[in-house]
């Protein structure tokens, strides 16, 4: 049994335990949160006891062996940081942290403190990804990756009645690149590695983030797109066109809704049956690679996260799109 503490108290921890729960081996075991009346609320509706409000006692304590970070993405790197020298194991929520050196702070302390640490992309752990990988060789060669995430949030509505949340905040190193496009992005290095070259475009908010962008990438045989919002939808699926067929994704962030359409338009269809709580997954590998002794996890490695925050890195320069973070 490896015992969890998270920290964050949201919508995203909620799902995470749920999904974790279904494993043998999970155990929810503390809450951490700034505010003692949130900690022990959300600790109260899993019957947890173990509450804290300051993060070192936290980090070192004898009840937690693994931690879930799902805070602003600006906290993750120094959260993460001090929960490791705990000696605890962590998986943090996307984006893994607010830049490439606070990527790579993480990825040392992991080193130093012989622990796991791993990004909590759900979606190349899903059954569906490793089909959709398995399934190139069938349209290949690759020419193009499109992947489109756009999702309005119901935070924008506020954000234009004059109330700005944490999703539109710099400082939090939040934003629409932030939140939806690492979505995009994660998956395309997790298939194809670092790209040659990156370019960005974006409308940005007063706020100072982007409500929506697009980043298009150069590799030497094929060009990737990743189309992203926060202030519009989309119904448009996401594809890999090969010069055989494309491979269609209907829901990206899910990696639902899979098939085939070879060049002369027969359909294959890809999907496998999948959890309805796709972190399980992530879940699922996240344990594993404790059990096996493992810092680094086979499938979300820490190069695969060094090359997207690189990515991320250079879309924000693109954009004009700086982080308090970035001065530090």
């Amino acid at each position: 049994m490896i015992r969890f503490g998270v920290i964050g108290t949201n919508w995203i921890t909620e799902r995470f335990i749920n999904g974790a729960s279904q494993l043998e081996n999970f155990q929810l075991n503390a809450v951490y949160s700034r505010t003692e009346e949130k900690a022990i609320d959300f600790a109260n509706k899993y019957e947890v006891q173990h509450t804290y409000t300051d993060l070192q006692e936290f980090a070192e304590s004898d009840q937690i062996d693994a931690v879930y970070i799902a805070s602003p993405t600006a906290l993750h790197s120094e959260q993460a940081i001090i929960c490791m020298h705990g000696g605890k194991h962590v998986i943090v929520e996307k984006p893994f942290a607010s830049n490439e050196k606070e990527v790579q702070a993480m990825v040392d302390t992991a080193k130093q403190n012989n622990v796991t640490l791993m990004e909590a992309m759900k979606t190349t752990h899903t059954p569906n990804f490793q089909l959709i990988k398995d399934s190139l060789e069938k349209i290949g060669p690759v020419r193009r990756y499109v992947a489109n995430f756009c999702q309005y949030s119901s935070r924008y509505d506020k954000y234009k009645q004059g109330e700005v949340l944490n999703a539109f905040k710099p400082e939090l190193s939040n934003g629409s690149l932030m939140d939806i496009g690492v979505y995009c992005i994660y998956p395309m290095v997790a298939l194809f590695g670092a790209p040659d070259r990156v370019k960005a475009t974006a409308y940005m908010l007063e706020s100072g983030v982007d409500g929506e962008g697009t980043v298009t990438v150069d590799y030497p045989s094929l060009n990737g797109v990743a189309m992203f919002s926060k202030i519009t939808n989309s119904e448009l699926p996401s594809e890999i066109q090969g010069e055989k067929g494309s491979i269609v994704i209907g829901k990206f962030s899910d990696m639902d809704d899979v098939k085939i359409v070879y060049k002369d338009g027969t359909e294959e269809a890809l999907g496998a049956t999948q959890n309805d709580n796709t972190m399980y997954y992530e879940a699922n590998s996240f344990l594993e690679t404790i059990e096996q002794g493992e810092m680094e996890n086979p499938v979300n490695t820490w190069e695969n996260s060094l090359a997207t925050i690189r990515i991320l890195d250079q879309a924000r320069k693109e954009i004009g799109l700086e982080f308090p973070a970035d001065r530090k």
